[in-house]
């Protein structure tokens, strides 16, 4: 991405993307109101629809593969992509006009505004909506309708800031659409505050910035001060709904970003009353720079956020939004670690300028200039995450211990994220559109994660914890613990990381007097090489629950194959791109298997795929310990059941003796 932010290029890039749409009969307000957008996904290969938005209509629609899929339920979830979509062009026909001073592109966004303010009284309240949502008119949910609010108030606050003027029937149907927009999402707070007390849901967040934008487009400056300071206002949610270390409390990435667009939004809007919300912190010292520089040091060295709990793995509506959130914390707070994951959304974009509408909106001429420093390890004990970085080790990690995440939350406690700079090796694969059952038959499972599950079942949901973190220059070590997993077990996952390797010691202890089946399961990304691969065949049961308490459903697995182990010791590599590799060993001592699995592909398409590693042992206590390093193997040698040695072959001097104890974890000795 140029250093150098040229908003008259930006510009003209985004006024041949309207001259496109218009060109193609596609800016139409359809009559008919959106459903929700989740359903959005084809029922054979569980991948996201295709969404043209040049299309003016659609009753079939194609999914990646070749798949033409109709229905109802598609159609409403095509419609909520065609008016976000007709939003966006109304607030960026209006920044073209900022831009370049083109009438006719205010003209183009004034007549979309008029036309979707002379509908939105037309809309029912949704009749089709599921029982759990709060309903909206224009679409299934207030949520969906709150978003999509804030875009279209958005373009019109900037054609009234450049002078342009409504005709008084334009703006009486405006007003009207304010009003009501008003009144649902006044009720909605309502509900969701005081009747359900649910005030830190991600919904308020959206509701309140829905609100922020109606009292600014009406010059309601003593409406949007007491939005801002009442219960489930703007100071209130920041206080509750993210935690004291800055990240939003359901864990997810996904809605942590949601939620901060959400903030900005509300600041933007308060901001043209001289309220600095910007600054605003929480009872806890929350904050959205707090926010924002969390998103900053979880990114990997690329700058892809990690899909932690529910959230897309890769999605161009998500990248869309993360590139809005990381333009302003260049812009404003001067966060110059968010320049990478700019960089990445808009890879992801295929807009490696910058020629998005976010960067005409947000960007600053000084976004990347100044370069990140090197990020050290973080602890985020209030969210139960922990990241270790050493110089000099091209390897990282990042591991979950804590809280579930209630609705958004997965049966993941003690997952592993291995990442290096080429590409994150073992990322948690994110969650498809909830339209699929695949959400619970398998991206919120345990053996979907990098961690350990018993006898096919997954996790309960539940909050581990971190025993002990210490980290220097030299070495970061986490040991991290869980007993509600499973009813009478208790998970001891130690890592260990060198300026040399990374050490993953995972212990499993059984109290009950029966063996049970322990997995544990990894994840590459990349196809895994092994020095030897012996003939295995079977299936690997998962068994679905509801509840935790009976089992709904199972998945059978097919084992393809196992892994051959020289002198106790299996030896994995993986290719990253074309110049980079992680070598892999695992301690492979009699009574384990390795084997090799054909899991479900990533969430961006589960059709395609992968190839899982599982270490496994039917007994009451197991060790499964294995060791990373990037360029070359390391050696693992077991010395005693609680002592083991890691090496690197031609460095004598580089031999590690590692001793696990019950008060201390992992020591040197």
């Amino acid at each position: 991405m140029s250093t150098v932010l040229r908003p008259d290029r930006i510009a003209r890039i985004l006024k041949e993307e309207i001259d496109r749409l218009q060109q193609a009969g596609s800016l139409f307000i359809p009559k008919e109101p959106g459903g929700w957008w989740h359903q959005y996904v084809c029922p054979h290969h569980h991948t996201e629809l295709v969404f043209d938005d040049e299309r003016a209509d659609a009753f079939e629609f194609a999914c990646p593969h070749g798949c033409q899929i109709e229905g109802e339920a598609y159609r409403g979830a095509w419609l909520v992509f065609k008016h976000q979509s007709l939003a966006r062009a109304a607030l960026q026909a209006a920044a073209v006009y900022a831009a370049l001073g083109d009438a006719s592109y205010a003209q183009l966004s004034k007549k979309l505004l008029v036309e979707y303010a002379e509908q939105f009284p037309l809309y029912p309240v949704h009749p089709e909506a599921q029982s759990w949502m709060l309903k909206g008119r224009a679409f299934h949910q207030a949520l969906t309708e709150a978003i999509w609010s804030t875009t279209l108030i958005r373009a019109y606050l900037l054609l009234r800031d450049k002078g342009v003027v409504f005709e008084a029937e334009e703006q009486a149907a405006i007003d009207v659409f304010l009003g009501l927009l008003a009144g649902s999402m006044e009720e909605y707070r309502h509900i969701l505050i005081h009747e359900r007390n649910n005030a830190e849901n991600n919904y308020t967040a959206w509701l309140n910035a829905s609100l922020s934008c109606v009292y600014a487009a009406r010059d309601e400056q003593a409406a949007l001060e007491a939005l801002i300071e009442g219960q489930g206002g703007f100071k209130h949610h920041l206080s509750i709904g993210v935690k004291p270390d800055q990240l939003e409390f359901e864990g997810s990435t996904y809605y942590h970003v949601f939620v901060l667009r959400a903030y900005l939004i509300s600041a933007e809007m308060a901001q043209r009353f001289g309220m600095d919300l910007y600054a605003v912190t929480g009872t806890d010292g929350q904050s959205m720079r707090g926010m924002l520089e969390a998103l900053a040091d979880l990114a990997d060295d690329r700058g892809a956020l990690p899909a932690l709990h529910d959230g897309p793995l890769a999605r161009a509506p998500y990248a869309r939004e993360i590139a809005e959130i990381a333009e302003q914390g260049l812009a404003i707070y001067g966060i110059a670690g968010l320049a990478p994951v700019l960089r990445e959304a808009y890879r992801q974009l295929d807009a490696a300028g910058g020629e998005q509408l976010e960067a005409l909106l947000y960007g600053t001429a000084d976004r990347t200039s100044v370069p990140p420093e090197p990020r050290a390890s973080r602890l985020w004990p209030h969210a139960g995450f922990v990241i270790g970085r050493v110089p000099g080790n091209p390897l990282s990690f990042l591991a979950d211990f804590g809280e579930h995440g209630g609705s958004h939350g997965h049966y993941d406690k003690l997952h592993l994220t291995l990442m290096h700079p080429a590409q994150t090796l073992t990322p948690d694969f994110g969650m498809v559109p909830y339209g699929s059952p695949m959400r619970k038959s398998w991206f919120a499972e345990t053996a979907s994660h990098n961690t350990v599950s018993l006898d096919g079942f997954s996790q309960a949901p539940h909050e581990g914890r971190c025993v002990r973190y210490e980290a220097d220059e030299n070495s970061v070590y986490a040991w991290m613990q869980t007993t509600g997993a499973y009813e009478g077990c208790t998970m001891n996952r130690h890592l260990l990381l060198t300026g040399e390797w990374l050490l993953d010691w995972f212990r499993v202890e059984l109290t009950g007097e029966e063996s049970r089946s322990i997995e544990w399961w990894m994840h590459p990304a990349v196809q895994p090489i092994a020095d030897g691969v012996v003939d295995r065949e079977g299936v690997c049961l998962l068994r679905i629950q509801e509840q935790q308490a009976s089992i709904a459903a199972e998945r059978k697995l097919p084992i393809i194959g196992g892994f051959a182990a020289d002198a106790e010791q299996l030896h994995l590599s993986y290719q990253l791109g074309t110049d980079a590799a992680v070598f892999h060993t695992a301690l492979a001592e009699p009574g384990y298997e390795l084997l090799a699995v054909h899991t479900p592909g990533d969430s961006v398409d589960p059709s395609q795929p992968l190839t899982a590693i599982l270490h496994r042992r039917h007994e009451r206590i197991a060790d499964f310990i294995h060791v990373y390093r990037a360029g070359s193997s390391a050696e693992l040698t077991r010395v005693s059941p609680q002592e083991i040695v890691v090496s690197v072959p031609g460095q004598p001097e580089s031999a590690a003796h590692i001793q696990l104890t019950e008060d201390k974890g992992l020591i040197f000795i």
